[in-house]
């Protein structure tokens, strides 16, 4: 028996609203004395449930990981207004419960083989479907969610987002280490995540929704799916929400970072819908995927640091340059949507890579990334030094 109707949820894009923002973060949960993954997920969440976190928390796979959501807000701005709540009270929680939280997209040296799956029926099925891809999985993102009214329109929003990619990965990128060493990748999640898992990474080009349709049910008719979220794309129009879906992402070290990269993405999002409505972008939106597997690469391993490509033409450029490619791409949306962006001058991974190049270990490296997300997302009363 599967839990997908597509009927239901055409209807509920038939019937959405525009640039509507949900916003999804995922934490490791850690020991505050080793920063070691702690798997204490069901206490936290039990805990969690008690109070104005009641439906803000959910699992991800792993016991050692905790994801707070912002709910749907009417705009970017509501939204992070109310995921800056939600991260307080989470902050506070784990502080009270002897946790601390962590935001790159791996843990440093975790060993998968300690984590345990959480409890819960669907992640059983993912853990029973995927065995060691599932297992290995210890990996830490955040999701947009942009509402997009009109089915067809969603799915093309989506394919003019595919080029899109690899750009906001190569900003996101925060994830350098894994196994106790440098991987020499920007995002070690995404090659954990995205070449591992299948329906994974950059999606084909679909053009409407009969044709999406057709896939999906292509999938629940060959059993190779029963759960709608068994799609694990890049970017997907969700059907239980009406909206266009980016999960592309590292988690970000700092609240400043993912609220920066958040309202890049709904920028984006909103430019892709603009072109859409005035039929711009029709031969990005059908590149094909052996194209956008090249900057998929390229930003994976060397995120800002490296160089991307015209895809039309070939010509490399520096990836250094992608925020201001997409601020120039995304200005008619970001002005009539009143969306300004500033992001940091280094993405995680560098300011990562840096300190360890500076001499630091990785322990320190990975206990002052901790300092940072707890200042920032906590704010005051959560300033003491984490150290090992």
């Amino acid at each position: 028996m599967t839990s997908i109707d597509l009927t239901a949820g055409r209807a509920l894009f038939e019937e959405g609203t525009d640039f509507t923002v949900g916003l999804e973060e995922e934490f490791a949960l850690l020991d505050p004395a080793t920063l070691d993954l702690s798997p204490r997920y069901e206490e936290l969440s039990a805990a969690a449930r008690q109070g104005e976190l009641a439906d803000s928390v959910a699992g991800e796979l792993i016991s050692s990981e905790i994801e707070i959501r912002s709910g749907r807000g009417t705009d970017i701005d509501d939204a992070i207004g109310r995921q800056n709540g939600y991260r307080r009270a989470l902050f506070a929680l784990a502080d009270r419960h002897g946790l601390a939280l962590g935001a790159t997209g791996t843990h440093p040296w975790a060993d998968y083989r300690d984590q345990p799956i959480i409890d819960t029926e669907h992640y059983h099925r993912v853990e029973d479907g995927l065995r060691w891809v599932a297992w290995r999985n210890n990996t830490f993102s955040m999701h947009v969610h942009v509402g997009i009214r009109g089915a067809d329109r969603a799915v093309r929003v989506c394919d003019r987002l595919r080029p899109v990619l690899p750009l906001l990965l190569a900003i996101s990128a925060n994830s350098p280490f894994l196994d106790g060493r440098d991987s020499g990748l920007a995002s070690m999640r995404s090659q954990t995540f995205t070449k591992s898992f299948p329906r994974c990474g950059i999606p084909d080009a679909f053009g409407d929704w009969a044709r999406y349709a057709e896939y999906i049910d292509f999938l629940v008719r060959t059993r190779s799916i029963v759960e709608y979220t068994q799609v694990w794309w890049s970017v997907r129009p969700h059907l239980s929400f009406g909206t266009v879906e980016v999960r592309i992402c590292d988690v970000q070290g700092t609240a400043e970072e993912s609220d920066a990269l958040a309202r890049l993405i709904v920028a984006a999002v909103a430019q892709a819908a603009h072109d859409v409505d005035e039929g711009r972008g029709g031969s990005e939106s059908a590149l094909p995927g052996r194209l956008l597997e090249e900057n998929m690469w390229r930003a994976i391993r060397y995120g800002l640091d490296g160089d991307l490509l015209e895809l039309g033409t070939g010509e490399e450029y520096p990836a250094s340059t992608a925020v201001q490619r997409l601020l120039s791409w995304t200005e008619p949306a970001r002005q009539a949507l009143g969306i300004d962006v500033r992001l940091p001058d280094r993405n995680g991974t560098q300011r990562q890579r840096f300190r360890l190049e500076q001499g630091a270990r990785l322990e320190e490296v990975y206990a002052a990334e901790v300092t940072a997300t707890r200042d920032s997302y906590a704010q005051a009363g959560m300033s003491q030094e984490v150290t090992r």
